[in-house]
């Protein structure tokens, strides 16, 4: 696994340490980590800090080339929103941890170009799962349900 998914799981894990849900994710530039994030819906009592936004938030401010030059680790498949702010900022590459949890809007990215990997990775799917099973109240409201 790379070096980039291993830092997105530790993002997803300092969440689940602060209570929050365990998404976690990643924006890197030239093989170095630019932004990174968690899931702070719970802890920030904000219904738009999402893992990816989190780590698009921690990379500041850039200029479009580099956004265009980067690619996105999450553990978890984007969400509506996130998936449209990684069309927003032309993000061309995001790497998954799983998907089997939840089903983003992976078809969207790929029907817009974005190079999608789908790892299914045990530790992203055990994460999810262990939270889902005990907080199914909490998932339930970040997902809109």
């Amino acid at each position: 696994m790379s070096e980039f998914m291993q830092a997105a799981i530790a993002q997803a894990e300092d969440g689940l340490r602060q209570g929050g849900i365990p998404i976690g994710s990643v924006v890197v530039y030239k093989s170095k980590i630019i932004g990174r994030g968690h899931n702070l819906r719970i802890q920030q009592g904000s219904p738009i800090l999402h893992a990816e936004i989190s780590a698009l938030a921690d990379a500041g401010r850039q200029p479009a080339a580099v956004y265009r030059q980067s690619t996105l680790y999450t553990t978890l498949s984007p969400c509506a929103m996130c998936s449209g702010a990684i069309l927003l900022y032309g993000i061309p590459r995001v790497v998954v941890g799983e998907n089997t949890t939840f089903m983003g809007e992976e078809e969207l990215l790929r029907a817009r170009g974005v190079q999608l990997e789908v790892l299914q990775d045990d530790r992203c799917v055990h994460l999810m799962r262990k939270f889902i099973g005990a907080n199914p109240e909490l998932w339930a409201e970040d997902i809109g349900e």
